[in-house]
């Protein structure tokens, strides 16, 4: 009889540790590919990207190979979208502008078995050959919601009650757009928010998550945040771009 997948990333948090979830334009090559390197996690994109349903198996079988988390974002607050998501084989879910207590509340219902939500009964792939999956499973999902609006971080005082959701994720882009700056994610207003929120959800014992790179991830984590997301595509960006500054540099 085969035994349940762990959730690493969900252990790893709930022990103390910090958690990097690596994102970008994803397939189950590179997911296979960027395992070698240590990340906890991959994102698999279905909100901004092309990531749809017959492409979660393949990718999560991926994350699977190196005991990675797929942490897979949804496109909308659904609880028949993150089941299905989950039944595909995604051993984490991220929900967008998850704005009050009762949109957190729904997350958990959507994602969680009875008697903790109201998941529809189903073994997905990640409960093949498992016995007794409907009542390990629960254990085993990460759930992140995103605190991308003013609204959420007004609300966020109650959000931070609701049980059963592992990170809290302020999302810089969508916050700035809410503040009245949109396409300022790095505006000191901005950060400021996020700095404050941060604190909030730690002083709560609660698990922040922040959108990391070379440049903030000293501060993120001075500040507490233990899930930390980056997305490979700049390392690429700033290595072609030395590459070819090179070449140009040489070849006159």
């Amino acid at each position: 009889m085969a035994q349940i997948r762990r959730n690493m990333a969900k252990k790893k948090l709930a022990q103390g540790g910090v958690v990097s979830v690596v994102s970008g334009e994803s397939t189950p090559e590179i997911i296979d590919f960027l395992g070698q390197f240590g990340f906890d996690g991959a994102w698999l994109e279905s909100e901004h990207g092309a990531v749809d349903f017959a492409d979660i198996g393949d990718m999560t079988r991926a994350c699977d190979l190196w005991g990675m988390t797929s942490v897979a974002r949804v496109t909308t607050n659904a609880e028949w979208l993150i089941g299905r998501t989950l039944d595909r084989g995604a051993t984490g879910i991220c929900v967008p502008h998850v704005n009050t207590k009762e949109d957190a509340i729904k997350v958990v219902n959507g994602a969680k078995f009875a008697p903790v939500g109201y998941r529809g009964g189903y073994t997905g792939r990640q409960g093949y050959g498992v016995d007794g999956f409907v009542n390990k499973i629960n254990d085993e999902i990460l759930l992140v919601v995103l605190i991308e609006d003013i609204e959420a971080i007004n609300n966020l005082e109650e959000i931070l009650t609701v049980d059963d959701i592992d990170v809290f994720f302020i999302a810089p882009t969508d916050l700035a757009q809410s503040m009245g700056l949109p396409g300022q994610p790095d505006h000191p207003d901005v950060q400021s928010t996020i700095d404050k929120a941060v604190q909030k959800i730690v002083g709560a014992g609660r698990v922040a998550g922040a959108l990391a790179n070379d440049k903030n991830i000293e501060r993120h984590i001075n500040n507490g945040v233990r899930f930390l997301l980056v997305n490979w595509g700049s390392w690429v960006s700033k290595g072609a771009q030395d590459y070819i500054a090179k070449v140009n540099s040489l070849a006159k």
